[in-house]
C-alpha cells in the first residue's frame, strides 16, 4: 500500500491522540488547518456552529452568538485554508443553514467547482414570522477542479411500512429499481439530526447515515477526511468504516473525549479487521 502524504506542515497546534487511522486535535479549527500541508485532503468536511447562540460544551452561549461580520470573517478564513489543503480533485462540503449557505456558496464558487446544493430534509421546524416553514438544510458539494473520486450510491426505495409496497408509483419502472434508486439532491429519506435516544452529547448530532453518502460519494481507500468541527466524530466514524485516514478537531475538550470512546467502541464493534489495520501517524 502507497504511503500516505505527509500531512503537517507545521507541529501540531496542541497535543494529538491518536486513533484508529486518524488523529484528533483538542483545540482551534484555524489553527488545525493552518498547520496541514497544502492539498493534503481527499475530503473536507464542514459542519461548523450556526452562530445561533447554541451552548456547546464549557463554553457559554454568546461565544455562539458573534455579530454577523464577525461570524462571516471567520468562517471565510475556515474556507479559504480549506481550499488550501484541499487536493485537486478533492471535495469539500459544507453543511449549514440557507442563508449562510447561499453567501458561502457564493465565495465558494468563485474558488472551487460547483457539483450540487443538497437539501437535507427537516422535520418539526418552527415557522416563525412571516416566512414559510424552514423545511431542509444545505449541504453544498465543491470539488477543486474535475472529482478525483466521485460515485453516485443507490438507496433502497421507499416501502410502506405496514403493506410494504413501494410509496411512488414507478409505473412500469419497477424493475429497473428493484436494486436500489439513483441517489439525487434532496435527501428526504433520512433526518439531519441523530433522534435522541442514540445521541452522545446533548447538542445536535448528524446522524451517520448523511456522513456515510458523503464518504459513499467522494470516499478514496486510504485517503485522508479533515474536520476541523468534529463534534461528537460522526464524520470520522464514516470515514474509518470507508477505509479513509482521517484529521479531526474541536475546541471542547469533553467532544475530543467522546470522539475517542466512539472510535474505540467502533473498533472493537468492528468485524472487518481491514478497517482498523493501519494506526495514525504523525506524518
Amino acid at each position: 500500500m502507497a504511503q500516505p502524504n505527509k500531512i503537517w506542515k507545521t507541529k501540531p497546534p496542541t497535543r494529538v491522540r491518536a486513533l484508529a487511522k486518524g488523529q484528533l486535535i483538542c483545540g482551534d479549527a484555524l489553527d488545525l488547518l493552518g498547520a496541514l500541508n497544502e492539498e493534503c485532503a481527499d475530503i473536507v468536511f464542514l459542519d461548523p456552529p450556526f452562530n445561533l447562540g447554541k451552548k456547546y460544551g464549557s463554553n457559554d452561549r454568546s461565544s455562539d452568538k458573534v455579530s454577523e461580520s464577525k461570524y462571516e470573517d471567520f468562517m471565510l478564513c475556515v474556507l479559504d485554508l480549506s481550499i488550501e489543503i484541499l487536493k485537486t480533485g478533492g471535495s469539500l462540503y459544507l453543511y449549514h443553514l440557507p442563508e449562510w449557505a447561499l453567501r458561502f456558496g457564493s465565495y465558494l464558487r468563485d474558488r472551487l467547482s460547483f457539483r450540487h446544493w443538497i437539501a437535507v430534509s427537516m422535520k418539526y421546524g418552527f415557522a416563525r414570522g412571516n416566512y414559510l416553514y424552514p423545511a431542509h438544510y444545505a449541504l453544498l458539494y465543491f470539488t477543486k477542479g474535475d472529482p478525483e473520486n466521485f460515485k453516485r450510491p443507490k438507496i433502497p426505495a421507499s416501502r410502506c411500512r405496514s403493506c410494504g409496497e413501494y410509496t411512488k408509483d414507478y409505473g412500469g419502472y419497477k424493475r429497473f429499481i428493484e436494486s436500489g434508486i439513483n441517489l439525487g439532491d434532496v435527501w428526504d429519506d433520512l433526518s439531519p439530526v441523530r433522534h435522541a435516544k442514540h445521541k452522545t452529547r446533548t447538542s445536535n448530532e448528524l446522524p451517520v447515515e448523511l456522513t456515510n453518502r458523503i464518504i459513499d460519494i467522494s470516499g478514496k481507500e486510504d485517503g485522508l477526511l479533515v474536520d476541523p468541527f468534529v463534534g461528537s466524530g460522526t464524520s470520522v466514524i464514516s470515514a474509518v468504516d470507508g477505509g479513509m485516514r482521517f484529521v479531526a478537531c474541536d475546541r471542547e475538550e469533553v467532544y475530543c473525549d467522546i470522539v475517542a470512546d466512539r472510535i474505540t467502541e467502533h473498533q472493537n464493534q468492528s468485524h472487518d479487521p481491514r478497517v482498523f489495520a493501519i494506526s495514525a501517524t504523525g506524518e
